[in-house]
């Protein structure tokens, strides 16, 4: 079984892939795709540059994430931009990646923001969506050294939570605690791995 989990930033997906993990899911995160490809890829790295400027470049020659997520996140193009560079090689990493994993896991999770985007729901067998309101969303950003201003952009950026809602299987709100969302996430999730088992 394929499951998806996405959401809005600062919702608490990573959060919710983890409870998975450790039911005995296999995860694949975007974020780590993503570097991945980059950091193995020169000519992408080197395309990146020459979109968005020298300055999304480290010292050493490596990509700057936080920089260029700023420069990314300011408007529709440069998100557009930078999809188009990135989304092909990501595609293919991720799919090598379900095909590896497939041989060893009954579960497999697929934890990225841009699920929809991509349009891989079309793909998996169950959209988790995590939401929070946007005053607990901008509290966990805050705390991992993301601007409210940097937050609001990156919000833009994404699909309102009206378009989650329609292409989710489940959705799971996440406004108090940890504990709660992990007894949330355990409890719509043990049916699936039961049924997966058999």
């Amino acid at each position: 079984m394929l499951i998806g989990i996405t959401g809005q930033i600062g919702a608490g997906k990573s959060t919710a892939a983890k409870v998975l993990a450790r039911m005995g899911a296999a995860i694949i995160g975007a974020d780590q795709i993503g570097r991945t490809v980059v950091e193995n890829n020169p000519k992408l790295l080197s395309q990146l540059a020459l979109a968005f400027g020298g300055e999304i470049l480290t010292s050493r020659g490596k990509l700057n994430r936080k920089r260029t997520a700023q420069i990314a996140f300011s408007n529709k193009s440069n998100i557009q931009k930078l999809d188009r560079l990135v989304h092909p090689f990501l595609l293919r990493e991720l799919k090598k990646q379900i095909k590896n994993l497939s041989k060893k896991y009954n579960v497999i999770v697929i934890d990225a923001a841009l699920l929809l985007d991509w349009r891989l729901d079309k793909l998996i067998d169950q959209v988790l969506v995590i939401h929070s309101g946007e005053k607990q969303r901008f509290n966990r950003l805050k705390n991992r050294g993301i601007s409210p201003a940097d937050a609001r952009a990156r919000q833009r950026m994404q699909l309102p939570y009206s378009a989650y809602k329609t292409r989710a299987d489940k959705v799971i709100l996440n406004n108090t605690t940890i504990v709660a969302l992990k007894t949330k996430v355990t409890n719509w999730t043990k049916p699936l791995f039961v049924h997966t088992n058999n």
